[in-house]
Parts: C-alpha cells; structure tokens; sequence
C-alpha cells in the first residue's frame, strides 16, 4: 500500500479549497456563487431603470378657455314635436381640438346634453322652439369623464303670420266678389264676412312648422367656462 508524504497531503487539500472557490456550493439550502464572478455594471442598471421610467406614461394638463368653440353632430334625434325637456341628447366631435399645438380632444369625442326646451308650433299663434344644452364630455379612446358649460343651441320655427293671413284674406276677397255680384254692397259685407270666416276655420285647424333635428346634424358648441383636460405628452 502506497504511504502518502505530507507534502502531498497538503497539495491535495490546497487543489481542493481552489476549486470549492470557483464553483458554487449548495450550503442549507443556499448556493454560493463564485466570488470572482464579475460584478453588475453600475451603468447597465441605470439604463434598466431608464426603459422601466419610459414605459409609464406621461402626462400634462391643457386648458381649453371659455369661448372654445367644439363642432359636434348630433348622435340622437330630437324634435319640438318629438322631444321632451330632460331627454338626454348625445353628439360627438367632428374635428379634434388643439390647444397651442397639443390635441386636448380628438375627433370623435363624445359629448352629452340634454333638452332644455321643446315647444311646438301653435295653431293661431306662437313658433316651434327647441333649445338644447351640453354638460359633459368623453375623449375617444379613454374613460376619463369631464364636466363643462356650454352656451345653449336653439332653434326656432319660421313664423306663420304672413301665411295665416293669406290663408284669412284670400276666402275672405273670394266671399266678397260673390257677395257683390249676388247683391251688391250689401251682399259684399256679407260674404266677405263668410269668406273670412272660413279661412280663420282652415288657420286654427293647422299649426305652424316644427323644429326637428336629425341625427348627423351639424352643430357648434361654446364653453362658457374653462375645462382642464389631461393629455399625454
């Protein structure tokens, strides 16, 4: 049996501790890395924390003042016939909003209002009206929600005077044509008295024209009071 010398043993155990140093060790559990690994450049975690920073997104907050002007269309229907005072009324922006280069609103924002009158047309006097009026609005592509002031859009019916009238004077003009011809100025006074009742008759059968919005319908909203939106940047 070979007889190992001192020097040898303590060659062996020197190999032994250079290597155990190299190469990790699972100690309780835990592994031991080499030492001499190289450590983390300081630089490479700067532009790690650098890429996490750019993946959260930026934002800032642009004011659209009073009197900024929103063309919408309308998306619901309403009537001075048709509609009633608190019916909801949505619309959504035809053109997007830029405020000192920046897009506050895209196209396609979504607006809401509702019916502050809805009146219709008389049948002796009196026009349609229908007034609506927008409280809030939606940017596209986004759940943020925004309360504003707008001035309120109205419309009137044409007037019916000068048709009701044509529609009183011409039975009236017919009656005493034949009144006269049938018995002189007497006869005239009497038919034209006939005549003009009629057409007062057709007048208060009829009213006058409605106001009636469909949907598409080009209208232009102001803000009476300032809005703050946030955008990214």
């Amino acid at each position: 049996m070979r007889v190992l010398t001192r020097a040898t043993m303590c060659a062996a155990a020197a190999a032994l501790a250079i290597a155990c140093d190299r190469n990790p060790a699972v100690v309780g559990g835990d592994v031991r890395r080499d030492s001499t690994a190289p450590p983390v450049a300081a630089d490479t975690k700067e532009k790690s924390a650098s890429a996490a920073e750019a993946t959260v997104p930026q934002w800032r907050d642009v004011v659209l003042p009073a009197g900024t002007t929103l063309p919408v269309a309308l998306d619901t229907a309403v009537g001075s016939d048709t509609s009633r005072i608190e019916d909801s009324v949505s619309a959504h922006l035809t053109k997007a909003v830029v405020v000192e280069g920046v897009t506050a609103l895209p196209e396609g924002t979504s607006v809401s209002g509702v019916v502050t009158d809805a009146t219709r047309a008389g049948k002796v006097q009196g026009t349609s009206r229908l007034a609506l009026r927008f409280h809030s609005l939606s940017p596209a592509q986004s759940d943020a929600r925004y309360d504003i002031q707008t001035s309120t859009v109205a419309r009137s019916g044409p007037s019916e005077k000068k048709k009701d009238a044509v529609k009183i004077a011409a039975p009236a003009a017919g009656g005493a044509i034949v009144g006269g011809i049938v018995g002189g100025k007497k006869g005239a006074a009497i038919g034209g008295a006939a005549g003009g009742g009629a057409g007062t008759a057709v007048v208060m059968s009829q009213r006058g024209q409605e106001v009636r919005l469909g949907r598409g319908a080009a209208l232009t909203l102001r803000l009476t009071e300032p809005v703050t939106i946030r955008v990214r940047s």
